[in-house]
């Protein structure tokens, strides 16, 4: 396998890969993705598959984030993408055209293994495109077991309870909920982490939202989201130094014991394994955001990300051999023994290792039961890029709640209407 690099410099995006000679027994194939632990695992599979089947994986390294995304769009415009593309499940993918871009995988037997909240997210005008590349995460709520054992705390099913948890945690002098504003993004997590209560109130939120019909600031469960933010901080529940504090400290504080809850994704598991070992990983608990009805507490997940087909270059059989094996239990147990997983697969039949991080199975009964929503962001193309500013203005007490939904709104309308999405004329 190989990397090639491609850099993004200013509004000049330099794209291709290198040309290798490879084996006249083989076949390359390319993959365009971004870099990080799941690539790593990516190509443990890949070398076996290259083994067993002489498909050799190429890939070509893109940005994160938004440029990532403006990237991928650029090289589908320009007619040069890769044979794999590994790309967001969820409603941007509407954005890539990709009926006209990619392969439709709607007939392939091993949808019937696939959760159907998971092809939800990678299916346009009724077809399937996507194939997971990993595990489910969810936006829900760490906290450390051996406080909550020492205070005699239990697992809250309502806000209420959670709140209640959070003054006795406060009384014993440690911070209630860890707050890390240096780093904008996890300002989010109360508010995203909300979306399975917002769903349960108002299953048709999502549907309504993206065409114009609901807005946080006037739907009352939505709008809950917001109350919630700010009970937290007129509490007095936040450390001290929320808006310097940083992303890394907070795990350390949520590790040590000195913070005690941390509304965030449970990809931070791998960042606590990493840093802290194995002890200090299963000391870490998650629960899902809960709402007001105890009998109905649910998770919020973010499904994985997946590989899409490209249908116009000339390896098309190839690429899709190569995924027909990587979802075989052979090439998943090769997976997780690279990176361990930060929620349940999405795979029918695809079990948790025996070395799953504690809090992950925490999080089995919540799918098993039914009791999870995707997020927001997986059901509609419309997020305020001022989401994340907003929520801490929330939080710090700079606007009240109703001012920063409202404004909230407004951020998601210029967006939708920069999109031409229907319903926002």
């Amino acid at each position: 396998m190989r990397r090639t690099l491609l850099f993004l410099l200013a509004v000049v995006m330099l794209a291709g890969a290198a040309v290798f000679p490879t084996s006249a027994e083989k076949t390359t194939i390319t993959m365009l993705s971004t870099s990080g632990p799941t690539l790593d695992a990516i190509e443990a599979v890949a070398a076996e598959i290259e083994e067993k089947l002489g498909i050799a994986l190429e890939v070509e390294l893109r940005p994160d984030g938004p440029e990532g995304v403006n990237f991928v769009r650029a090289r589908l415009a320009a007619g040069e993408m890769a044979d794999l593309c590994l790309f967001n499940s969820g409603a941007l993918l509407s954005t890539l055209n990709p009926a006209e871009n990619f392969v439709d995988l709607t007939d392939m037997p091993y949808m019937d293994t696939f959760s159907e909240t998971y092809k939800e997210t990678v299916t346009v005008d009724g077809r399937i495109y996507g194939v997971p590349i990993g595990s489910s995460s969810a936006g829900g709520w760490l906290y450390n077991k051996k406080v909550y054992e020492e205070l005699g705390l239990t697992v809250p099913h309502t806000w209420a309870e959670l709140m209640e948890n959070c003054e006795k945690v406060k009384e014993a002098g440690k911070v209630a909920v860890i707050a890390s504003f240096s780093n904008l993004w996890t300002s989010q997590l109360i508010l995203l982490g909300d979306f399975y209560n917002v769903q349960l109130a108002n299953p048709n939120f999502a549907a309504d939202y993206n065409v114009n019909k609901a807005k946080y600031a006037t739907d009352p469960a939505a709008f809950r989201a917001f109350e919630k933010m700010r009970e937290v901080r007129d509490r007095g529940f936040f450390n001290e130094d929320y808006n310097t504090n940083t992303y890394d400290y907070a795990l350390q504080m949520l590790v040590e014991g000195t913070g005690v809850h941390y509304p965030m994704l449970t990809s931070a598991l791998t960042n606590i394994y990493k840093n802290y070992g194995r002890e200090a990983v299963d000391n870490i608990g998650v629960f899902g955001q809960p709402g007001d009805d105890a009998e109905n507490h649910g998770l919020t997940v973010w499904l994985p990300s997946s590989f899409y087909v490209y249908k116009k270059n000339d390896n098309v059989d190839a690429a899709l051999e190569w995924i027909n094996y990587y979802l075989s239990p052979e090439a998943r147990e090769i997976f997780s023994s690279h990176v361990l997983p930060d929620g349940p697969y999405v795979i029918d039949g695809a079990e948790l290792p025996d070395d799953a991080y504690a809090g992950v199975k925490e999080m089995v009964p919540y799918f098993e039961q039914g009791r999870t929503s995707p997020a927001l962001e997986f059901l509609t193309a419309v997020k305020g890029p001022n989401s994340a500013a907003l929520c801490v203005e929330t939080m710090g007490g700079t606007r009240g709640a109703e001012e920063c939904a409202e404004l909230y709104d407004a951020d998601i309308e210029k967006q939708a209407k920069q999109l031409g999405l229907p319903g926002w004329d």
